[in-house]
């Protein structure tokens, strides 16, 4: 006799099957299989699955995808400098720039592509002096025009432990998310005129750097190199996302890279279309206890609001 679940039991299924999607049904990978060193690589120190990146007053350092991808998921656990770290960046971005792209901006986690036209997604995480806050700022690039910075306060203390900081991208919405938790949505509004990066595949990069200059207090505390070298230490390396070869032309990639009755992406899954109510309520609560600063708000740089942020 067949046996039927409870409605309990059915929520339960569910639930899990959805936040296994959420999630990604992604695992951790060593870092040299998805990643290479960038730049300076002898600040670029191997400890078992652990990679450190270092900053001195000599260098910083930096790594990339070997790969570019065009919409998914990447991932990586970060614990950040520890102790008086004011005026240094560590970064996180997914971005159509390559390396030789970057020239003298050489920090963060980034997606980021290539040419003037390049989108990009930031994690600038803003070193600050032994006890305050620690700020992380994201910022997009669409159409090669950024500045959207957002900047909010983490609720812990990311220089303890690792924490994982990573970044959905598919073509309804990119997401920025803190252990699983959103802190920034970008929906896609091309119904309303509104750029969306969805045509250019992009790799994944991070790297420490100086920016003394605007980091900390908005450069008004230095970079204190008695405290040298500042490092930031990774593990947990992840990318599920579709990937691109070099040779392919934009319309191939983005034919390849979209679902069709031959395969089915699970970032393009109706549930991945938009958050799920705990997930809103999680983005909610942080906006309302964390941020600090909103482009949207800021009347100074913006007397007419960016056409984006009337459309939130």
């Amino acid at each position: 006799m067949a046996t039927a679940f409870a409605p309990l039991s059915m929520k339960l299924v569910f639930f899990s099957f959805a936040v296994a999607i959420l999630v990604g049904l992604v695992s951790s990978s060593r870092f040299d299989e998805l990643f290479q060193p960038s730049w300076a690589l002898d600040h670029v120190v191997y400890e078992g699955e652990q990679l450190n990146l270092k900053l001195d007053n000599y260098s910083g350092a930096g790594f990339a995808s070997k790969s570019k991808y065009l919409f998914g998921k990447t991932a990586i656990q970060i614990k950040l400098v520890e102790g008086d770290s004011a005026g240094t960046v560590t970064a996180f971005y997914v971005s159509l720039l390559d390396f030789l792209s970057l020239n003298l901006f050489v920090g963060g986690t980034q997606m980021s592509s290539d040419g003037p036209n390049h989108n990009e997604f930031d994690f600038e995480f803003l070193g600050n002096t032994t006890g305050e806050p620690y700020l992380v700022q994201t910022n997009m690039y669409l159409n090669g025009v950024g500045n959207r910075e957002e900047r909010l306060n983490l609720w812990f203390d990311p220089t303890t432990d690792f924490h994982t900081y990573s970044i959905l991208w598919n073509q309804r919405q990119v997401v920025f998310m803190v252990d699983e938790t959103p802190i920034r949505v970008y929906t896609n509004k091309e119904k309303k005129g509104l750029p969306f990066p969805k045509d250019q595949a992009m790799g994944v990069y991070s790297s420490i750097w100086n920016a003394d200059d605007w980091a900390t207090q908005g450069g008004r505390v230095k970079t204190d190199w008695s405290h040298a070298p500042f490092v930031a230490s990774y593990k947990g390396f992840e990318i599920d996302a579709c990937e691109c070869p070099a040779t392919a032309a934009a319309e191939e990639n983005a034919n390849r890279c979209s679902s069709s009755r031959e395969r089915r992406y699970w970032w393009d899954e109706p549930i991945m279309a938009e958050l799920g109510l705990h997930q809103s309520h999680q983005l909610l609560w942080v906006r309302a206890n964390q941020m600090v600063y909103e482009y949207c708000t800021d009347s100074t740089r913006f007397p007419v609001a960016p056409p984006e942020c009337d459309h939130r």
